[in-house]
């Protein structure tokens, strides 16, 4: 039985290395490691053999069939190999120049914030960054939000700890701002990133991004704060777009206005956009508040100035019909590639 298993191994592997085809190594599969192929027989009839011959005969019929399966997995690799190179070496030419890389583009939020800086550096204003983690003191108290002013509840806030948390809004900026160059004149921008802990939706974003303004000197009075933003919504909105301003609150400035234009989608007639109310609100501003120009270092008896703050998430919907903020931080493609 031993030297059976023995010639039956041999004459397989000699008939493998004649296979040319998956077609006949399939065959060859079938006949040699099939149900009904000799070796089965074999290994089926262990038990009639003498007890003592039985665990030879079975230990050597296994490896006989171990060696056969190594030996079929490898020839049918070779096959595989040997019909693909063709079908490679027919469709592949190396020369060929590549695909073409299609190129990037900047997000849509760098598209607009770098317009807005535009827009105001033509005005005289220049960049000034400020850190997105900041202190309690001037994220709120130099602000003229003392603790447990009510105003505060107007900001959702993450805190990191009892003091330092993340930026709810650009104007802790306006302090660093006038502390760095008091006692001179300025006009600054500044844009960044803001968090806030409010539910993701169509409108709202956990984070996001504003732009403040801020001008600071001497005889400064609302007529420039209305002629700068009447000038920077013609520039970026079209010079036929008309400009309202609306008494508000703000802590930090007084008094404050809140700016509309007249909706771009139905030109005033109203809409579903403009809530049937024919403007829809692009900013926040007012003269700088006394007491926030004396945390910055400056004398409001001497000195006055004004700030604003806008989301350039909002404006860049408004100019482009977008209806969901959300787009802008899902880096889905077919949205990105829209605008460049």
């Amino acid at each position: 039985m031993l030297q059976r298993i023995a010639h039956l191994e041999e004459e397989m592997l000699k008939r493998l290395s004649a296979v040319t085809s998956l077609e006949s190594l399939d065959r060859w599969r079938i006949e040699v490691l099939g149900k009904k192929s000799e070796l089965v027989k074999i290994q089926r009839s262990i038990g009639q053999l003498p007890r003592e011959d039985r665990p030879r005969v079975g230990d050597r019929s296994n490896r006989a069939r171990v060696t056969l399966e190594k030996a079929f997995e490898k020839r049918k690799g070779e096959l595989e190999k040997r019909r693909i190179d063709p079908i490679l070496r027919e469709r592949l030419d190396v020369t060929l120049p590549g695909w073409p890389v299609r190129l990037g583009r900047l997000h849509p939020s760098t598209q607009v914030l770098r317009e807005i800086q535009s827009i105001y550096s033509e005005m005289g204003f220049q960049v000034f960054d400020g850190p997105e983690i900041e202190t309690d003191t001037y994220n709120f108290e130099l602000l003229n939000m003392p603790e447990n002013h009510p105003a505060r509840d107007m900001w959702d806030t993450l805190y990191i700890s009892k003091t330092l948390l993340l930026r709810t809004h650009t104007s802790p900026g306006q302090i660093r701002a006038m502390r760095a160059f008091c006692p001179e004149p300025i006009r600054v921008i500044l844009p960044g990133k803001c968090y806030r802990y409010e539910a993701i939706t169509a409108r709202s974003e956990v984070m996001f991004h504003q732009v403040e303004g801020l001008a600071v000197g001497r005889g400064i009075t609302m007529a420039d704060l209305k002629g700068v933003l009447i000038e920077f919504c013609k520039k970026m909105f079209g010079l036929e777009r008309k400009v309202r301003f609306r008494c508000s609150h703000f802590p930090f400035t007084e008094p404050s206005v809140e700016v509309d234009i007249d909706c771009l989608v139905c030109e005033g007639s109203g809409c579903s956009v403009c809530k049937n109310t024919g403007w829809v609100e692009i900013l926040g501003a007012g003269m700088v508040h006394p007491k926030v120009l004396e945390n910055g270092g400056y004398d409001p008896e001497t000195f006055s100035g004004f700030a604003f703050g806008m989301g350039p998430e909002r404006i860049f919907m408004l100019k482009h019909g977008i209806d969901d903020i959300r787009l802008f931080f899902r880096n889905d493609l077919r949205f990105l590639w829209q605008f460049g």
